[in-house]
């Protein structure tokens, strides 16, 4: 077995049956498995995912007193755009492309540091990036932890049920496993710490890079939201921001469900997708504010570039041409002409799209 066979922790309901199908837990099960791994009283190691959902909910009461005391039109287009466009293109170019991928190589740190913190901080690195790791060795297969065919709430609860380093880990491989978030400029665990916390990054930097973040965010957007001025004063503007936030946070959590095609399948392909070795599809919405061009995504993982097409707009890309131009960026990955040479190029002349061998199999009429 291939470590990332096992770096994860597998649900109680199993990945695969005894015939080595994917398994499609109900509803109940997922839930069960939802709270059963949030239970930090039952295991301390526990702590990691109830953080990332605590971010979450402290969030709720800042949204609901945004909404029934601050509540403007411009306010909501601001907190609409911080949350959808900025959230959002920050998560594409810091978790997705840099942090899982190393799609581009900042040149010091300072620019890193800058870069990860450009927006209020909501989920910690290593959440995203060892799942992201397997998402990509068997996309749409059973493993996936993402995968679509296990319905919506398989998908969105799946940071937690699904999303937790293996906490039983040799030495060799947690020092392989500790790799893939070394260049994220996190403070990683010794091998005695991951076995006492059970995951590679330090409990003290992420709570204090939360701490620190938020901090520094809420105090900025405070005395922006007094010095503008914001209609409610500072805290208006906080509250909208942070609400913009939350709804991110909502939201990231369904998009590998939908950016799969929800689970349909072959059926899920539309014009543009020209990748057939999974079921991704290229959506409108997410690739206009977010650059994920998930389809295209998929063709070429380490890509800095997502949208190869013209009318493909890439905020994240942008951002990642911008720093190298200022000297923060030293080198990155375009696969835009690899991409129109092997995909594009191919279908004008034929019409028809490159076969794809090794399909996994479609579980939608399951």
């Amino acid at each position: 077995m291939k470590l990332l066979d096992y770096i994860l922790i597998e649900p109680r309901y199993k990945w695969t049956d005894e015939k080595g199908e994917f398994v499609k837990p109900s509803s109940g099960e997922i839930l069960s498995e939802f709270f059963y791994r949030m239970n930090f009283i039952r295991d301390s190691k526990n702590w990691f995912p109830f953080f990332a959902w605590f971010l979450v909910l402290i969030l709720v009461p800042v949204f609901l007193i945004f909404i029934f005391k601050y509540f403007t039109i411009g306010l909501a287009i601001a907190a609409f755009f911080y949350g959808l466009v900025l959230m959002a293109s920050h998560g594409t170019m810091w978790y997705h492309r840099y942090s899982t991928h190393s799609a581009f190589v900042f040149k010091n740190s300072f620019w890193r540091f800058i870069s990860q913190h450009m927006v209020i901080k909501m989920i910690p690195e290593e959440l995203y990036v060892v799942s992201h790791h397997i998402h990509h060795d068997r996309s749409d297969r059973p493993g996936d932890p993402y995968n679509a065919f296990g319905g919506f709430l398989y998908c969105f609860l799946a940071d937690t049920n699904h999303q937790l380093m293996n906490r039983n880990l040799s030495p060799e491989d947690y020092k392989t496993a500790s790799k893939m978030m070394e260049h994220t400029g996190c403070k990683i665990n010794s091998y005695e710490a991951y076995r006492k916390y059970g995951t590679i990054v330090s409990p003290m930097y992420i709570f204090l890079s939360w701490i620190l973040n938020w901090t520094f965010w809420g105090a900025l957007f405070y005395f922006l939201g007094e010095w503008i001025p914001v209609a409610g004063g500072g805290w208006a503007l906080v509250t909208a921001m942070f609400s913009g936030t939350f709804v991110w946070a909502i939201g990231i959590r369904t998009f590998n469900y939908g950016g799969h095609g929800a689970g349909k399948g072959k059926k899920a392909w539309g014009d543009s997708d020209y990748f057939r070795g999974d079921y991704s599809i290229n959506q409108l919405w997410p690739g206009f504010v977010a650059g994920e061009w998930h389809n295209n995504h998929h063709v070429y993982g380490t890509s800095a570039r997502a949208g190869f097409l013209p009318y493909q707009l890439d905020l994240p890309f942008l951002y990642v041409k911008l720093l190298h131009f200022l000297g923060g960026v030293s080198s990155y990955r375009d696969n835009k002409a690899e991409f129109l040479k092997f995909y594009v190029e191919p279908f004008k002349k034929t019409g028809k799209y490159l076969p794809q061998t090794n399909l996994p199999k479609d579980y939608s009429e399951n």
